[in-house]
Formats: C-alpha cells, sequence, structure tokens
C-alpha cells in the first residue's frame, strides 16, 4: 500500500509524462519539416516516456520493477538523441530540403 503523498507524486509524473508526450505528438503533426519534427519527437517523447516509466516503476514498489524502469529511462535517454541525430543526418544527405521558415542550414558545404 502506497501512501498518499506518493501517490500524489506518481499522478504528477504521470499528468507530467502524459503532457510531454502531447506536446511531442502535436509538435509532429505541426512543425514544419523532417528536422523540427524529428526534434520534439526526440525530445519532448524521452521526457515524456522517462517521466512516465519513472511513475511505473515507483507504484509498483518493487525493486524489479523499478530497476527495469530505471534501465528504460537510460535507454531512452541514451539512444533516442543519437538516433535523431543519424536520421537527420542521412536525410540531409539524401537531400531532404528544410522548410522556408528555417534560418540557416550549418551542414550546408560552403
Amino acid at each position: 500500500m502506497i501512501s498518499l503523498l506518493a501517490a500524489i507524486g506518481i499522478a504528477i509524473l504521470t499528468i507530467g509524462g502524459a503532457i510531454f508526450s502531447l506536446i511531442a505528438a502535436i509538435g509532429v503533426n505541426r512543425l514544419p519539416d523532417l528536422y523540427t519534427r524529428m526534434h520534439a519527437a526526440s525530445k519532448a517523447g524521452t521526457v515524456g516516456s522517462g517521466l512516465l516509466l519513472l511513475a511505473v516503476g515507483l507504484h509498483a514498489a518493487d525493486t524489479a520493477t523499478f530497476g527495469r524502469a530505471v534501465a528504460g529511462i537510460v535507454f531512452f535517454v541514451l539512444t533516442a538523441p543519437i538516433s535523431a541525430h543519424l536520421l537527420a543526418r542521412a536525410a540531409h544527405k539524401v537531400g531532404y530540403k528544410l522548410s522556408a521558415v528555417s534560418v540557416r542550414d550549418d551542414m550546408m558545404v560552403k
């Protein structure tokens, strides 16, 4: 049985994770090009997933489940930025153009 304070903390983590996941979904749908969409998905999606995993680990009140949740958070934090970077670089090499509202392309060869 968890205490009231722990339940409130878990609820805050769950709501925070859901809000970050919603922000990531809105960013993927509304941002103008592949690069900004990937940024929204990798940053806000990672934070949202991490908060939700932390809430699940705390709610389970089991050391093994909490350890798996922490391992999942570490996995997300280590892999999401690297995979987004590699996908954006591959898209740039293939020739996917930036949107018109983008200010500059730092990878453009002069």
